[in-house]
């Protein structure tokens, strides 16, 4: 059985556990503490309260069962789940950064970690570079004498640029660094980048992991060499805690990972290839498509693709959102991973210059003829009505979405 084809098992099976009376889906154990027949008990379980279950902001069955999963998922051996994935993404970058050190990041990382790591972090002497992490040329210029991370999103969630992982993770190992990699887009479905010699792999749960756009999570996954200083530190002291509720509806979600990652992957490259033929797009971002710049080393680093990308346009800002507007079939609004298509449209900064505009669209579960046929008609009702756009970009402002 392929290591692709085994994760279907994964998710899906589960021996039998009389601890909860065979119970197919595990319970949740909506509680704060476990209490002990004798102070001895209670001695020993704190001992070591990852592996017991003393008090629920240190270690819950619930939650412990979907992080086991997700560690066998990642081929990681153990993971820790957070109440969001900034909680998790900030917990890992403070377990391998002290005072006095330098991290290296990819200038296109999710808006709110480039602000942890450029920003917030400063007031505590940690110091970041960004680069454009398609060049390991140019992660080898940044190395300083105190560069103890390189942090890698890969592919990224705007411009959906790809980083060389495996090369990477060996330039942070040659000089006494380590590496964080946000897996979100991929999904162990389609990356594992431990088996790529990464130190640890983040996940923003919200999104594809659990797929129903009704939680929100995080995990960091790795070896014990690294997740048993977090857990018993970033983990406990700052308490970002996933509670059982919220791991409950995640391991549903789980259950369905590999096959809706699938249909993402199908869905996604037929609307991906749609659009690469319209004469409104003069370019579209993903890396499943053979004209992406990256496309070779996609192939080799990811076993296949999700449902994430988006495409540049010469059109308007104001134009394009007129045309967001009147589409049926995708949603207005941020994130992505859940049933439901979404649009979210940009002004295009580029390094060329370009002006213009950037659209990210997430493809959802639907038909995706249904979500062609929606773009047709709704570029039709736009490009007819011109007038539209520009009453439309009269009364609206422009901002940013990161």
């Amino acid at each position: 059985m392929s290591a692709k084809e085994k994760i279907y098992s994964i998710v899906a099976h589960d021996a039998h556990d009389d601890r909860h009376h065979g119970a197919i889906s595990v319970p949740i154990y909506q509680t704060s503490l476990f209490s002990f027949d004798t102070y001895e008990q209670l001695n020993l379980a704190r001992l070591d309260e990852q592996e017991n279950f003393v008090y629920s902001r240190g270690n819950n069955p619930t939650v412990r069962y979907l992080e086991d999963k997700l560690a066998q998922l990642e081929q990681g051996e153990r993971a820790k789940c957070f109440a969001s994935g900034m909680a998790a993404i900030s917990a890992a970058i403070m377990s391998i950064v002290k005072q006095g050190d330098h991290v290296i990041c990819t200038h296109q990382a999710y808006g709110p970690t480039r602000e942890f790591l450029g920003v917030y972090l400063q007031k505590f002497g940690v110091e970041t570079t960004f680069v454009d992490g398609s060049s390991l040329e140019n992660w080898k210029r940044a190395v300083r004498p105190n560069t103890k991370l390189l942090y890698l999103e890969s592919p990224t969630s705007m411009m959906f640029q790809l980083q060389d992982i495996r090369n990477c993770a060996a330039l942070a190992q040659s000089i006494g660094a380590q590496t964080i990699l946000d897996n979100s887009w991929a999904t162990p479905c389609h990356q594992n980048p431990l088996m790529m010699g990464v130190s640890l792999v983040v996940h923003s749960i919200t999104k594809y992991i659990s797929g129903h756009s009704d939680c929100v999570g995080g995990v960091v996954v790795g070896s014990h060499r690294f997740m048993d200083p977090l857990m018993s530190t970033e983990y406990m002291l700052f308490g970002g805690i996933m509670t059982p509720q919220t791991a409950g509806l995640v391991t549903r979600g789980l259950r369905t990972l590999p096959m809706r990652m699938q249909r993402h992957e199908t869905s996604g490259l037929k609307v991906a290839e749609y659009l690469g033929r319209q004469n409104y797009v003069r370019k579209v971002n993903h890396p499943g498509l053979t004209n992406h710049p990256q496309y070779e080393l996609a192939r080799t680093q990811m076993s296949g693709y999700s449902s994430l990308f988006s495409f540049e346009s010469l059109e308007s800002v104001a134009k394009l959102r007129a045309w967001a507007d009147r589409l049926q079939y995708f949603r207005i609004g941020a994130s992505w991973g859940g049933f439901e298509s979404l649009i979210n449209v940009n002004a295009l900064n580029n390094n060329d210059q370009q002006t213009g505009s950037l659209v990210r669209l997430y493809i959802g579960s639907e038909d995706p003829d249904d979500l062609i046929r929606d773009m047709e008609e709704a570029w039709r009702c736009v490009t007819l009505s011109p007038s539209e756009g520009e009453i439309y970009e009269q009364n609206a402002g422009i901002s940013q979405d990161g």
